[in-house]
């Protein structure tokens, strides 16, 4: 079918909108809506758009802000901390798989039929795509699983960091191997001499540049001055390496990497996101739609050995490393089941080594297809990779319950005791003014360096999860006075709110929030008490200002303790700006609607109106230059102002009635 620019724009956004939408509400990522998308939409199945060199180069600037975005991350100190994971078991992983894949496809070669050729630098190139894992994906399931900082979080982010790392290089070999095999070794080195001299150049004149222009840019004040700005350095730096013979993404990547080094990395990654997270969207439809269906439906049992040998070759491969490492059976295989799927510069990797005509397009649709597959699998095996784990290895038994026996241990001789979830630095904070009022505690966290800093020093601390039922009668929540929830995250103090209200019901529980979106929904599921750390900050500043005003202490104390009561109903909502457009729809805010002569709820009473019914609420009413009291029988006149308060749509949906 053939399409204008419009209507083509139009059939993207509409696949893509409803695909995310799709895979969102399986609660899957997005990524592998855009691939199915593209799969669907594709020459290949419906043949509703076709793919060409326009759109590939458009999608192309994905990778490039892509690549910016890990440059932003590349710091050395970071680096650094944690150079034995990153350069040693990363390092490992990336290297024995390609090693791996270059055997196994020796080894195969000599059975397979002439027409399909593997040779040595195709292997290479496969092994590189297959050394690559979805940092998208594990990220986001271990944030969800509040497992960024347990042991294997860090083995797992270490070696994504390194694979990241390592497409730098392999974007520069794999189109080097595309050359005539008697002028190998000199391109090589050609593209290893150009590469030196344009990043030394980059990042010796490149830094004090960027720095100081970017302050002549940000003195002008003008978001749209600074976000052209950054436009311009990251396409600049990728015409440079590209004009060099390198790759745009290279480019990309060092001005991501000179960024980083300046005090406008955070606000930079911000700006970044909208043009990085739409192009990458637009990149992984174009690899969706180079999928032949057909061909992966035909040659479907090669597609699920492809599926199952690289998943299992990188879980025994990963999970044997960090064995080797110092890793536990649990550790390591935990670790080998976050990493097993394939990743987004994989596909990178595989579709420059199809533009380096280095594979046979067969070879490619099959390995594509099971990378599809991997990654779509990922997300369940990660969540099913403790249950897992208590199969396989018996000796994982045996820690876990060491690690019960050492919290029942510490807490055995102690009554009336709080259990402290999470020992940041708020579980710190409190723990240190429990320690100075004599009131026994036992803290639960699930960072290994951190628990082990604390109990040299003394702390009452212990490894382990609070969102677990065995942690949580190991550390004595039959005997305890109350139960602390330190860290501001809402699924994980629901569950761990369940566990309390099935095990010990009256048992107190106390839980941090970052602000009042989910208060109601904690206080509903048994918290007895929610502490919205904006709202009480808010209280902070307010009562220091109130004091340092002249206010008596006693009656600030008094304001402070009434909106404590009222479950901060008084400064729950606040009027948005155009600051504040990317803050969630359903959190609370106030609006002010001004009745006209016309208005449909000049004459009526308020409680006629049904504010609420609306899901809305009326928090005051301003006649002329004073308020009235806010009452059911109070009859509104024009030039009235109604302030509302609730959720967007339904402070929407109140001025509807107000108005029309």
């Amino acid at each position: 079918m053939t399409f204008s620019p419009l209507e083509l724009t139009l059939l993207l956004l509409g696949s893509a909108v409803l695909g995310v939408v799709a895979f969102r509400m399986m609660h899957l990522p997005p990524m592998l809506g855009y691939l199915a998308v593209g799969i669907l939409i594709g020459p290949h199945a419906l043949g509703l758009a076709e793919s060409s060199e326009a759109f590939h180069s458009l999608a192309e600037f994905g990778v490039v802000f892509l690549m910016f975005s890990i440059g932003l991350e590349f710091s050395l100190p970071k680096l650094m901390a944690m150079r034995s994971i990153v350069f040693g078991l990363g390092m490992a992983q990336v290297v024995l798989t390609i090693a791996a894949t270059m055997l196994f496809g020796w080894t195969i070669a000599t059975q397979l039929p002439p027409s399909i050729h593997i040779s040595w630098q195709a292997s290479f190139a496969l092994g590189g795509a297959l050394a690559m894992s979805s940092t998208a994906i594990v990220s986001k399931m271990l944030t969800e699983r509040l497992e960024l900082e347990s042991e294997h979080g860090r083995k797992i982010i270490g070696i994504l960091l390194f694979q990241d790392l390592a497409v730098v290089p392999l974007l520069i070999l794999i189109p080097s191997l595309g050359q005539r095999p008697d002028a190998l070794v000199e391109t090589l080195a050609w593209a290893g001499v150009k590469a030196v001299i344009v990043l030394a150049l980059l990042l010796f004149f490149g830094q004090k540049l960027v720095r100081g222009w970017f302050t002549i840019v940000v003195k002008r004040r003008s978001q749209e001055l600074f976000m052209l700005n950054l436009l311009l350095i990251t396409l600049g730096a990728a015409w440079i390496t590209e004009r060099a013979g390198l790759s745009l993404a290279l480019g990309a990547f060092v001005a991501g990497m000179l960024i980083s080094e300046t005090e406008y990395k955070h606000q930079v990654e911000e700006d970044i996101k909208p043009f990085r997270d739409v192009l990458l969207g637009l990149f992984f439809i174009t690899i969706g739609m180079l999928l032949n269906v057909q061909l992966v439906l035909a040659h479907w049992w090669l597609v699920l050995v492809l599926l199952a040998g690289p998943v299992l070759l990188k879980f025994a491969l990963i999970a044997g490393l960090a064995k080797l490492f110092g890793a536990s059976d649990g550790i390591s295989m935990r670790t080998g089941l976050a990493l097993a799927q394939a990743g987004e510069f994989g596909f990178v990797l595989l579709n420059l080594a199809g533009g380096s005509h280095l594979m046979d397009p067969f070879i490619i649709q099959v390995v594509l297809a099971s990378m599809v597959l991997s990654m779509l699998v990922a997300p369940f095996i990660i969540s099913k990779s403790d249950q897992i784990v208590m199969k396989v290895s018996s000796n994982e038994w045996m820690m876990q319950s060491l690690a019960l026996t050492k919290i029942a241990s510490r807490t055995m001789s102690t009554n009336k005791h709080v259990i402290v979830c999470g020992f940041g630095r708020s579980g710190q904070s409190l723990a240190t003014l429990l320690g100075e009022e004599n009131i026994d505690y036992h803290a639960l966290d699930l960072d290994p360096e951190r628990v082990q800093e604390a109990q040299t020093a003394g702390r009452h601390v212990s490894y382990g999860d609070a969102a677990r039922r065995e942690s949580l009668i190991a550390a004595g929540i039959y005997r305890a006075s109350a139960v602390v929830i330190t860290y501001a995250s809402t699924p994980s103090a629901l569950k761990v709110l369940h566990l309390v209200h099935e095990l010990a019901p009256t048992l107190p529980v106390i839980v941090r929030s970052y602000d009042d979106t989910d208060l109601d929904l904690l206080k509903s599921a048994g918290a007895a008490e929610v502490v919205p750390e904006l709202m009480e900050g808010s209280l902070m500043l307010a009562s220091h200002a109130l004091v340092m005003l002249g206010v008596p202490l006693r009656r600030v104390v008094h304001r402070v303790q009434t909106a404590r009561e009222e479950r901060y109903a008084s400064l729950r909502g606040y009027f948005h700006g155009v600051s504040d457009a990317g803050e969630e729809a359903d959190l609370e805010r106030l609006h002010s609607v001004t009745l006209s002569a016309s208005a449909a709820g000049v004459g009526k009473a308020l409680g006629e109106i049904d504010v609420a019914g609306a899901g809305a609420e009326v928090t005051s009413i301003r006649r002329g230059k004073g308020r009235l009291d806010v009452a059911a029988d109070v009859v509104l006149e024009a030039g009235d102002v109604v302030v509302l308060r609730g959720a967007a749509d339904a402070v929407n949906r109140a001025e509807q009635r107000l108005l029309r």
